[in-house]
């Protein structure tokens, strides 16, 4: 007995010195785990998602497992057995999903490897959105904080999406900014206005209980459409998802947003045809009782479907737009900067020194996304048109990119290697750019500025000093475009953009008609070269031209320009109204073809300006003659449009 209490008491202050000494190493452990990312979340008891338990359960035999499967998949991937690889990769990412390459690998499988295997614009789209949404969706609820996955799924944006090396890149830009669009509607163009537009849908409720309470007659309001909604979806359940966010943009988009769909009769022909859908939406959104349960109901959705089917944080949305500038989230790049921006806050304080190479990739992409913007971000797009959204120079970006570059580059003086000498070849080409732009806008002095910061920076203040900069304005822009265009073809557009809206500002409003025939031969001069280049525009294999969004472009910049320097907040509405009365002396037509697109837009800017109170929108911009001869007109030519499109749409459907 003695001798089994000795026992007893030796295996107690041996367990005890076990759980001390467990104890005293467990700290490093979660600090080393933290480092390396090997924990699901900041918190080791926050909860994971359901298929980790699967994991889970199997035990000591889940490394065996997802080791030989791993094997296997890279084994089949230097085989191209792609579509194979599915099945393997998708369970590796349920066995062990905190293995955050596999997340990486298996949507890159999908977005890059078997989607240009496909034969149509619509499948390859499929799987690259396919493979987004798997990193977006999944594998970063799994690792909310792993900095690559950021990075990876920002580069996919912003190169697969808005990048031209995709043969079918075209029909990509323009699912992505429907698929927006149904989302969010139509941003403002005041930069304020769309901070206070996403701030909206960040403050939201998150409940319809808390809508309610903020709105009474929310509730009544989804009663009644679940009412009405089951009579028309034979009986399945009424859902406020991301289905119900696409039947109001439809509904919207034929009322109020759409030139197409106005000028096709798109709602008159609904009536006639007593399309239920449409009515019963007519009738809700119109009834007076819902105004204000309508606008709450519409934020709390967006906010629920952000977060629940697209895994996005409606206040990081706004805090991006207020600090950075006027973010158009139907553009891919404003996706690509998301991720990036995102990854680098949850994620760089978990970042070793040895791995400061992964914070230095992502924070370009940050700024590379910046640029795009900068370059296109500023979107045109009518849900019913079945052309490509129109993409033309946003400015106001120029100056968050050049306070980004201060900051990147001060961040990383110390870092090994080039640490932040890797962003000064950036803000060389970016700035030099942006001269052009501001240059060909006829902003010499935002122009001059930049230049100086250049000679500032890397000319006479640079080490060592030297004259690059030290030029006259003109010369330098003579220089910098020779040869450009070809590298570089994204420049065109912006380019011309700027040229023709310091043509419509300078050579319409001021009566300097050279000012805007030296523009229009300018966007000429460069549309020519790119129709006449065979290496830029050349067909691919889904029958498209590769570069036909930078002609098409080109040649519908001398509207599209006019259209966005009319509705441009920033533009003195007296100078607005002045070009408006002064337009056909130059350009006869240009008022017919864009008065439908502009009076909504016009008419409430006017009604919001001091002017507005002394004359009626009819008298500060009054309809151009043969308006109704040009309506009749074009709605014939869509109508012809509309049908070739359907034939060829049953063609391609016979073919397969």
């Amino acid at each position: 007995m003695k001798r089994d209490r000795i026992i007893q008491v030796c295996a107690l202050v041996a367990m005890l010195t076990a759980f001390a000494g467990a104890g005293t190493l467990l700290p490093g452990i979660l600090k080393e785990s933290e480092e390396r990312g090997l924990r699901y979340t900041d918190v080791t008891v926050d909860g994971a998602p359901p298929f980790v338990a699967l994991g889970t359960a199997i035990g000591a035999m889940r490394g065996l497992i997802v080791d030989y499967l791993w094997i296997k998949v890279n084994l089949m991937k230097q085989q191209g057995l792609y579509y194979e690889i599915m099945a393997d990769a998708d369970l590796i990412t349920k066995l062990q999903p905190r293995f955050a390459p596999v997340w990486t690998f298996h949507g890159h499988n999908m977005a890059y490897n078997i989607s240009v295997a496909t034969n149509t614009p619509e499948e390859r789209w499929e799987w690259v959105n396919a493979g987004i949404r798997l990193v977006r969706d999944e594998g970063l609820r799994a690792n909310p904080n792993d900095l690559v996955l950021h990075k990876d799924l920002a580069f996919w944006h912003a190169h697969k999406l808005d990048g031209v090396s995709d043969d079918a890149h075209l029909y990509y830009k323009l699912e992505w900014a429907r698929l927006w669009h149904s989302l969010l509607g139509e941003p403002p163009i005041d930069e304020e206005e769309r901070v206070q537009w996403i701030k909206d849908i960040a403050d939201a409720p998150e409940t319809l209980r808390s809508a309610e309470a903020l709105t009474p007659g929310v509730l009544d309001l989804v009663d009644r459409l679940k009412n009405d909604f089951s009579e028309l979806s034979s009986g399945e359940p009424f859902e406020l998802d991301q289905g119900f966010l696409d039947r109001m943009s439809w509904w919207d988009a034929i009322n109020e947003q759409s030139f197409v769909a106005k000028t096709l009769g798109a709602a008159d022909e609904l009536r006639e045809r007593n399309d239920r859908l449409f009515l019963v939406l007519d009738e809700i959104v119109n009834d007076p009782q819902y105004a204000e349960a309508w606008e709450t109901l519409m934020r709390h959705v967006r906010k629920r479907v952000l977060k629940d089917e697209f895994n996005m944080d409606p206040q990081l949305m706004y805090e991006y737009t207020r600090d950075l500038g006027p973010i158009d989230w139907r553009h891919p790049q404003a996706h690509a900067l998301y991720w990036a921006r995102r990854g680098t806050q949850v994620a760089e304080h978990r970042m070793r020194k040895d791995d400061i190479y992964h914070l230095i990739n992502n924070d370009r992409m940050q700024i590379q996304a910046l640029q795009g913007l900068s370059r296109s971000g500023r979107i045109h797009f009518d849900p019913f048109a079945q052309s490509i959204p129109g993409r033309f120079p946003e400015p106001r970006f120029i100056d968050t990119i050049d306070g980004m570059f201060d900051k990147l580059y001060t961040k990383y003086y110390d870092a090994r290697g080039a640490g932040g000498e890797t962003f000064i070849v950036f803000i060389k080409n970016f700035l030099s750019s942006s001269i052009r732009e501001w240059y060909r806008q006829g902003e010499i002095e935002k122009a001059q500025a930049l230049m100086d910061r250049l000679d500032t920076l890397f000319g006479r203040g640079g080490f060592p000093p030297n004259n690059q900069y030290n030029m006259p304005l003109d010369v330098f822009v003579a220089n910098e475009t020779r040869g450009e265009y070809e590298q570089q073809p994204h420049l065109a557009p912006s380019d011309v953009s700027a040229a023709l809206r310091y043509g419509y500002r300078v050579g319409v409003g001021q009566s300097r008609p050279e000012v805007y025939t030296e523009a229009l031969r300018f966007a000429k001069e460069v549309t020519d070269f790119y129709k006449s280049h065979e290496t830029i525009d050349y067909t691919t294999k889904l029958g498209t031209g590769r570069m036909k969004d930078i002609i098409g472009q080109l040649e519908q910049s001398a509207e599209i320009a006019f259209l966005q320097l009319m509705v441009d907040p920033s533009i003195p509405m007296e100078e607005r109204m002045t070009i408006w009365s002064s337009v056909d002396e130059l350009e006869p037509q240009m008022r017919v073809r864009t008065f439908d697109k502009l009076s909504q837009t016009l008419q409430q800017q006017l009604g919001l300006h001091p002017l507005g109170r002394s004359i009626t929108f009819a008298e500060a911009f009054p309809e151009p003659p043969g308006l109704a001869a040009s309506r009749q007109q074009l709605a014939l030519q869509r109508q012809q449009e509309k049908a070739a499109a359907e034939a060829a749409r049953k063609e391609g459907v016979e073919r397969k």
